[in-house]
């Protein structure tokens, strides 16, 4: 009872196709991450300046 090499083979295939999935989802995931990172620090950095409009537009009216 030998089993035939090619069934080696597909369940190498099979084997590598799982890890590569894995890791590529591994690497979207942190990507991901840094993307929202990055949308989040602009979201900060729109905030801090209409604060600052605000603040200057704020003091030019009661001057």
């Amino acid at each position: 009872m030998a089993i035939p090499i090619w069934i080696y083979f597909v369940l190498a295939g099979i084997a590598v196709s799982a890890y590569m999935t894995i890791k590529t989802a591994k690497e979207e995931k942190q990507r991901e991450s840094e993307l929202i990172e990055q949308e989040g620090e602009v979201y900060m950095h729109r905030l801090e300046e209409e604060r600052t409009r605000k603040l200057e537009q704020a003091s030019s009216e009661t001057s």
